[in-house]
C-alpha cells in the first residue's frame, strides 16, 4: 500500500468513527463534547437557553435545510432564467398562472403591511414551492428539454413538497423520512439526464 493509499484510509477510518461516534451521541442522548473549539453563528443571548436536546435536533436538521434551500433557490434560477431568455424581462406578466400570479401578490402585500424588510423585489421569490411546479408544468415546453418527463415531474415536486413540509416548519425528521428525501433527490437529479 502507498502513502496515498494510507491516507485515503486514515480519512475514510476517521469519517466512520465520527459517524459513528454521532449515532451514538444520538441515541444514547449524550454530549461527548467533540464540538469543542469549532466556531458557530449562534446567538450566544439566547441559543444556550434552548434545551440541549432541542439543539441538537436542530444542529441534525439544518442539513435537511441546506439542501432544500439549495435545491429551491436553484429552481428558482432555472425558472426565471428559462423564461426570461424565452420571453424577456415581462416573463412573469406573460408566463406565469394567474392564480399564482394572485398569491404572490398577496404574499407581497402580506409581508409589506407586516414592517419587516423586504425579501426581494422579484415576484418569483414569494412563490410557494408547489408553485413553481405550476410554473413549470404551465411551460413545460420551455423545460422539456431540462426534464426528461412531465408526469415524472410532477410526482418528484409532489414527493419533494411532502417532504419539505416538516423541514419548514421546524420538525424533526424520522429516518424514514431522511431516506425518502435522499431518493427523492436522486430522482430529481435522474430526471435531470
Amino acid at each position: 500500500m502507498n502513502i496515498e493509499e494510507k491516507i485515503k484510509l486514515f480519512g475514510m477510518s476517521h469519517l466512520m468513527v465520527e459517524r459513528d461516534l454521532d449515532r451514538l451521541e444520538t441515541e444514547l442522548n449524550l454530549d461527548l463534547g467533540r464540538d469543542v473549539g469549532q466556531s458557530d453563528d449562534h446567538d450566544d443571548s439566547y441559543y444556550p437557553q434552548f434545551p440541549e436536546s432541542v439543539r441538537r435536533q436542530a444542529s441534525e436538521m439544518s442539513k435537511h435545510y441546506e439542501l432544500f434551500f439549495s435545491l429551491e433557490q436553484s429552481i428558482r434560477a432555472l425558472v426565471s432564467e428559462r423564461l426570461i431568455s424565452e420571453h424577456g424581462a415581462a416573463w412573469w406578466d406573460t408566463s406565469v398562472p394567474s392564480s399564482v400570479k394572485e398569491n404572490v401578490k398577496k404574499n407581497m402585500q402580506r409581508e409589506q403591511e407586516s414592517g419587516v424588510t423586504q425579501r426581494s423585489t422579484r415576484e418569483i421569490d414569494y412563490t410557494t414551492f408547489g408553485e413553481l411546479g405550476e410554473i413549470v408544468r404551465g411551460n413545460w415546453q420551455k423545460f422539456s428539454d431540462t426534464f426528461n418527463n412531465e408526469k415524472a415531474f410532477t410526482k418528484i415536486m409532489s414527493s419533494l413538497n411532502v417532504v419539505r413540509g416538516p423541514i419548514a416548519h421546524c420538525s424533526p425528521l424520522s429516518d424514514d423520512e431522511v431516506v425518502r428525501l435522499r431518493l427523492t433527490m436522486k430522482d430529481w437529479f435522474r430526471l435531470m439526464e
